[in-house]
């Protein structure tokens, strides 16, 4: 038998042959996504922004991230990714204000922070005195970057967005001395009149607004400030732009557990050396 596979594989009908194996992979492979989407259009209300939980092993992943940015420690940096995954506390408060929102009917009542657990162990090992935060819509990535600065003890957020609708999450104490933006957020960052330690683009995700967020806040940047793009996975802008810094790039991709949809990734620059002890 193993002489014959041999001789097929090296054939000239090799190819042939071996479609119905590649075709059962594909199969596999579809049927797979098939029963998660089904899944997620029976028990999800969500349309955009999805939320999911991200896989073990990607959360290894995502705290090995962390520390290759910040310079902590692993054992840090699985420990603050678990601290936000594991806070009770905060979910409590997502879910209340969710249930009590408008906007009930198009979210899900799970707390699901996936890639943004890597947002709050960022702010944890790095205890940013000034994070702003563009794209604000119903406020959970707010709502994590608050409970980082709370855990830390000090620090403050200013986060903007175009929508007058966005921003329903932020309230209590994960609303408190939260600046809350509606306007244009090249203007915002154009006329801030602070140092900026953190920053995160979240807003709109063409490349030709992600660029001219960089231009306009860059002038505000302290010197370990480290800059974020939750669109990474899509635009080339946030590496071009540290590359012409002389700056830092690395990128952190997701693996959703049991969803249809691929994951987004987090872009993170900063410049050699400026990471905090």
């Amino acid at each position: 038998m193993s002489t014959w596979r041999s001789k097929l594989a090296s054939g000239r009908y090799a190819r042939i042959a071996a479609l119905p194996m590649r075709a059962g992979q594909v199969g596999s492979h579809l049927a797979h996504e098939a029963i998660n989407s089904g899944k997620w259009l029976g028990r999800s209300r969500e349309y955009t922004n999805y939320t999911y939980n991200l896989s073990p092993l990607n959360l290894e992943h995502l705290a090995w991230w962390v520390v290759a940015v910040s310079g902590a420690s692993i054992s840090d940096s699985r420990q603050w990714v678990s601290e936000c995954l594991q806070d009770q506390e905060m979910q409590s408060y997502v879910l209340d204000l969710t249930r009590r929102s408008n906007r009930v009917g198009l979210a899900d009542l799970e707390v699901r922070v996936s890639r943004r657990a890597g947002w709050y162990a960022l702010i944890r090992a790095l205890r940013p005195s000034f994070v702003v935060e563009t794209g604000t819509d119903k406020g959970l990535g707010s709502v994590v970057i608050q409970s980082a600065l709370m855990r830390n003890g000090h620090g403050s957020l200013l986060t903007v967005d175009i929508n007058p609708d966005s921003g329903y999450l932020l309230g209590g104490e994960y609303g408190e001395g939260v600046e809350a933006v509606i306007g244009d957020s090249i203007a915002t960052l154009t006329d801030l009149d602070r140092r900026v330690d953190f920053f995160v683009h979240d807003s709109d995700h063409s490349r030709e607004h992600e660029v001219a967020e960089y231009a306009a806040i860059a002038p505000h940047l302290s010197e370990n400030a480290v800059v974020l793009s939750d669109n990474s996975h899509v635009t080339d802008a946030l590496p071009l732009w540290a590359e012409l810094r002389g700056w830092n790039f690395l990128h952190f991709q997701e693996q959703p557990l049991d969803h249809w949809y691929p994951g987004a990734g987090i872009g993170a620059a900063w410049m050699s050396g400026a990471i905090k002890d």
